[in-house]
C-alpha cells in the first residue's frame, strides 16, 4: 500500500519539526554558558543582552517569572511567529516574543551599555532573546541569533545557536545585578571559582563592575586552559612548589611567596598571618617576624646562661661562708 504524497509531506514536515525542537540546547548554569564560544560563533553582546533581560524580570517566591514591560512594544520587542518552526508549538493562550532588536524605535529605552556596548562587545544587532508568555507570565526563555550575513541564510534565526535558558541560570545571572543591593565582587568571584582581579574590574567597569565580572567569568576559560596546573613550569622544575599537606602549611619568604598572599592579609606584629586558600588554612610568617623570633631565641639562651652562672656563684659563696663558720668554731 503506497503512502499518498500529502501524508509523506506531513511526515517530512513533522520530522523536520522534531529535529529543530530537539536541536535546542539547554543552559542550566553559568558553567553551561562557559561552553559556548562567545566572540566567534556567538556574539559577546548576547551575554550583555541576557544579563540585562534576566535582571529586568520579576521572579516570585513560587519561582514564577513575570515580565515587567510590554513585550509588544518596549525595548525593541515584538511578536515572533515561529514560522520556521524553530521552537515548540505554542500551547493555547501563549505567544512568542522577541526582545533586543536595536533597529526598533523602542530600543531607545534600552540602557546605553546594551544599545551602545563598549568595544569588543558589539553584536551587529544579530542576538535576540525569545520568550514564550501568556500575558505577563513567562514559562520559557531562549537566547538566539540571526544568521551572519556571510552565511547567506537570510534573516531566520540560527537553530544551532539557539539555547533554552533555565530558571536556575536566570537566578545565577541575577546575582550580578547592577542595582543598589548588588553582591560584593569578591564573593561572586569565589562563588564561581574565578581568577578575576576584582579591583581591576572595578576600575575598568565602574558602576557596571558586576556586569564586567560576569562577562569575565563566562569567557575566562580560554585563558585558564593554557595553565591547567595553575603553576609555572620553571617553578615545578626548580622545586619551589608548595607541599601538599593535610595540616596548615608554613611558608617563609625567599624565592617563593604563597599565591594567595596579599598586603591586606599582613598584620604587623610577632604572629603568623592566617589566610584562606579554597578552604585550606595557610600560615605565612613575615620575614621581619622570623628575624625577631631568632633574635629573641638567642637572647633567651644568653639569659639562661647568665642565670646559671649567677646561681653557681651564689652557691659557692654560701658553701665558703659555711666552711669558715665551722672552722672558726
Amino acid at each position: 500500500m503506497k503512502m499518498s504524497s500529502r501524508t509523506l509531506d506531513s511526515c517530512v514536515l513533522l520530522s523536520l519539526l522534531l529535529t529543530s525542537i530537539s536541536a535546542v540546547q539547554k543552559l542550566n548554569s553559568i558553567n553551561d554558558l562557559k561552553k559556548i564560544d562567545f566572540g566567534k560563533s556567538v556574539p559577546k553582546h548576547s551575554l550583555i543582552l541576557l544579563h540585562w533581560f534576566a535582571n529586568m524580570l520579576d521572579i516570585d517566591n513560587n519561582n514564577i517569572i513575570w515580565l515587567t514591560f510590554d513585550p509588544n512594544t518596549d525595548y525593541g520587542s515584538h511578536h515572533y511567529g515561529n514560522f520556521e518552526a524553530l521552537l515548540d508549538p505554542l500551547p493555547r493562550g501563549y505567544r512568542y516574543f522577541t526582545v533586543g532588536n536595536l533597529n526598533e524605535e523602542t530600543s531607545d529605552d534600552l540602557p546605553d551599555y546594551v544599545a551602545n556596548p563598549r568595544g569588543g562587545y558589539a553584536g551587529h544587532n544579530r542576538d535576540r532573546i525569545i520568550i514564550r508568555a501568556q500575558e505577563q507570565w513567562i514559562d520559557q526563555v531562549y537566547m538566539t541569533q540571526h544568521y551572519s550575513v556571510s552565511e547567506n541564510q537570510g534573516t531566520p534565526y540560527d537553530p544551532v545557536h539557539t539555547y533554552l535558558v533555565t530558571l536556575n541560570l536566570l537566578k545565577q545571572i541575577r546575582e550580578f545585578s547592577l542595582r543598589d543591593n548588588q553582591l560584593p565582587l569578591v564573593y561572586l568571584r569565589h562563588r564561581y571559582e574565578s581568577h578575576a582581579d576584582d579591583v581591576n574590574i572595578r576600575n575598568m567597569w565602574g558602576e557596571l563592575a558586576c556586569l564586567g565580572l560576569f562577562l569575565f567569568i563566562v569567557t575566562e576559560k580560554k585563558c585558564s586552559k593554557k595553565q591547567p596546573n595553575n603553576q609555572p613550569e620553571n617553578n615545578r622544575r626548580s622545586g619551589n612548589t608548595r607541599p601538599q599537606l593535610s595540616r596548615p602549611e608554613i611558608y617563609r619568604p625567599g624565592n617563593y611567596r604563597p599565591a594567595n598572599y596579599r598586603p591586606e592579609n599582613y598584620v604587623p606584629g610577632n604572629y603568623p598571618v592566617l589566610t584562606e586558600n579554597y578552604g585550606r588554612t595557610e600560615i605565612y610568617i613575615p620575614e621581619n617576624n622570623t628575624m625577631e623570633l631568632n633574635n629573641r631565641s638567642q637572647k633567651c639562651s644568653f639569659c639562661k646562661l647568665v642565670t646559671c652562672c649567677f646561681v653557681i656563684i651564689v652557691l659557692v659563696i654560701i658553701i665558703v661562708i659555711i666552711s669558715l663558720l665551722f672552722t672558726s668554731k
